[in-house]
C-alpha cells in the first residue's frame, strides 16, 4: 500500500515536471523553417527561433544580422554542397557544409572561431 502510494506519487512529480518543463520550454524555429535552396543561419544555438536566409554565393554575408551573430547554421541547399567563409570576398577559414547538414552550436566548432562570424559563401564546391 504505501509503496503504491510512493509510485503514484512519483509518477505525478515526473507529469507534473514534464508539464512544466513543457510550457517552459520557448517556442522555436525548426530546420524546417529553412527554405528550399537557402543557407540559414540561427543567432541562437540549436536552429532556435527564427533563421535568416541568402541564397546564391555571397560575398558580404555580415551585413546580414543571423550571420554576423550566427550561433546555429544550416545547407538547405537544393543540389550543392556550400563553403562557409569567416571573411569577406570568400577568405579567411572555411567549412564545407554538406546539403541538408548543419552545426547546432558554432562556439562548441573549430574553437569557435566561425560564432558570430559567417561573412561570405560559395555553392556548388
Amino acid at each position: 500500500m504505501i509503496r503504491n502510494k510512493i509510485a503514484a506519487a512519483f509518477g505525478a512529480a515526473v507529469l507534473a515536471g514534464l508539464g512544466i518543463g513543457a510550457t517552459a520550454t520557448p517556442a522555436s524555429a525548426a530546420i524546417s523553417d529553412c527554405d528550399p535552396g537557402a543557407l540559414c543561419a540561427w543567432d541562437d544555438a540549436w536552429f532556435q527561433y527564427t533563421p535568416g536566409q541568402v541564397f546564391g554565393d555571397n560575398v558580404d554575408l555580415h551585413r546580414f544580422t543571423k550571420f554576423n551573430n550566427a550561433e546555429s547554421v544550416w545547407n538547405n541547399g537544393n543540389v550543392c554542397n556550400v563553403m562557409v567563409y569567416n571573411g569577406l570576398y570568400h577568405t579567411g577559414n572555411v567549412f564545407t557544409l554538406s546539403r541538408g547538414t548543419g552545426i547546432s552550436v558554432l562556439d562548441d566548432y573549430r574553437g569557435g572561431i566561425f560564432a558570430d562570424n559567417l561573412n561570405s559563401n560559395k555553392w556548388c564546391v
